[in-house]
């Protein structure tokens, strides 16, 4: 076999898939693991493989290595690696061990769910000995890394063009032939964008589950019920993936007991901790990312469930108590889904463009909405509205501020508003829904009650304040003990 186009580090089933999905392409890739066994028994099987999976020829375009050297040694210049694995200190262990055996210009990708943080780091580390280095996020799960996932590439420009070719042939394609797959940004700027999916993502399916939650102990639906209300929901303007596995979700049978599966789990959620990431940064930023935050917050007290049973005996709420039309309240609930998602999307957006101005990335928010619309988790039909949006007027501060999703936002709010005072009213949790609309009444509002605020911290801590009718910047100061004495 001639030299290698690319190398791939690290054969989890991502990376499997990864090797996979380069070599159908035509690219030749030789592989490594730590665990050489697990090299051999991935190469030897492919021939094994169905033939919609390893296309034909896709086998003898992949060659297993036992040791790094031999890997690097069989690149073609500049060498091109990927690594696949566990986030953290193993990836600057693999880094640590590549750097021996590469040339200045040589390029390394790290593909995996790195913090951004990290990759920042790494980013400028490299440069100093003189390598190229990407950080790429890869989105879509098992399957899109082997038909076609979103690529979010960010680094160093100039290793741009040498994987440019590879990285856009694997990714998924969108009206026709478009890659979801295009240059993000400096360093970190990759893994961010990925960050940000991943919030958004956290905050879809935490929307996603309070809907379900609300339609089935206030309604009373039925599983064969929310099929059908998913299945009406996924042919129209919340069209997604999703949505999409959500109704196939309640066509599953347990095995073993004959219940449908979704009955049968334990409602404990985990997390990965990409959603707490943004919400961390957003503090760091001074962003109000709250739905996202509530997504994860939400997740944590899933996990609490012994303490949840023991607090069940003890604290109680209203008894829930529906006697309206179940059908105006099912598209209530689907309007106010609709709305919720739109400022997921929103405060994410903001919190791309703090991120952007924070490091100095030249961050382009239209074309990242292409990047999601196919091979990831939350692509969605809207995706290209928020594209046109972005193409209209790509300063815009807010996407609540723009036209189409201004009117969305007004259509949904009677419906929105009705949902969540019927969650509270019957004791239903809904932190999603509530948190969307409190950050909309916020956001919409000239004026909030941070004066009262700022008067309470001048009062205890002398942090001074601004006022009304000066200029912006212009502090001041008073003695309210001394000042509430005079008067």
């Amino acid at each position: 076999m001639s030299q290698h186009d690319i190398g791939l580090i690290g054969l989890a089933v991502m990376g499997q898939n990864l090797v996979i999905n380069i070599a159908n392409h035509g690219f030749s890739i030789g592989v490594y693991n730590r665990t050489t066994s697990t090299t051999d028994e991935f190469v030897g099987g492919l021939k094994d493989e169905p033939e919609d999976k390893v296309w034909e020829g896709t086998a003898d375009r992949i060659a297993g290595y036992h040791e790094l050297k031999d890997l690097v040694a069989n690149l073609k210049r500049p060498r091109r690696v990927m690594i696949m694995v566990k986030a953290g200190a193993p990836v600057d262990a693999v880094i640590g061990e590549l750097k021996p055996l590469l040339e200045p210009g040589d390029i390394i990708i790290d593909g995996g769910n790195s913090d951004f943080v990290d990759t920042n780091r790494r980013s400028k580390e490299l440069r100093e000995e003189g390598f190229l280095f990407i950080g790429t996020g890869v989105s879509g799960g098992e399957e899109g890394a082997l038909k076609g996932p979103s690529i979010m590439p960010g680094g160093h420009k100039e290793a741009w063009p040498h994987v440019k070719d590879i990285l856009q042939s694997i990714s998924a394609k969108v009206d026709g032939d478009v890659p979801c797959c295009d240059w993000v940004g400096e360093d970190g700027a990759g893994h961010y964008v990925k960050m940000v999916h991943n919030g958004i993502e956290y905050g879809d399916m935490q929307l996603i589950c309070e809907a379900y939650f609300m339609m089935k102990h206030m309604l009373g639906l039925s599983n064969e019920e929310l099929y059908q209300v998913f299945k009406e929901w996924n042919e129209g303007e919340l069209d997604s993936y999703l949505i999409e596995i959500t109704r196939d979700i309640f066509t599953v049978k347990d095995k073993e007991t004959g219940n449908d599966l979704v009955d049968m789990i334990l409602d404990t959620a985990k997390q990965k901790g990409t959603g707490k990431w943004m919400s961390q940064h957003a503090l760091d930023l001074g962003v109000p990312t709250t739905l996202i935050t509530e997504a994860v917050y939400a997740r944590c007290l899933s996990g609490q469930k012994d303490a949840r049973v023991r607090a069940s005996e003890v604290l109680e709420g209203p008894e829930i108590q529906f006697d309206g039309d179940k059908q105006e309240f099912i598209e209530d609930v689907k309007a106010a889904l609709y709305a919720s998602k739109l400022v997921s999307y929103a405060q994410g957006y903001v919190q791309l463009d703090a991120a952007a101005e924070e490091f100095g990335w030249n961050l382009e928010n239209g074309p990242i909405a292409l990047l999601w619309r196919g091979g990831c988790i939350i692509r969605s039909a809207f995706l290209g509205d928020i594209k046109a949006a972005f193409d209209k007027n790509p300063d815009l501060e807010n996407l609540l501020l723009d036209d189409f999703f201004k009117n969305a936002i007004d259509k949904a709010q009677p419906s929105w508003r009705r949902v969540v005072s019927a969650a509270v009213n019957n004791g239903i949790p809904a932190p999603g829904f509530t948190s969307a609309l409190t950050y909309y009444d916020g956001y919409r509002r000239d004026r909030l009650p941070a004066n009262l605020l700022q008067a309470q911290r001048d009062y205890f801590g002398a942090h001074t304040y601004e006022r009304v009718d000066k200029e912006r910047g212009e502090t001041f100061h008073t003695d309210w003990i001394r000042e509430r004495n005079l008067t």
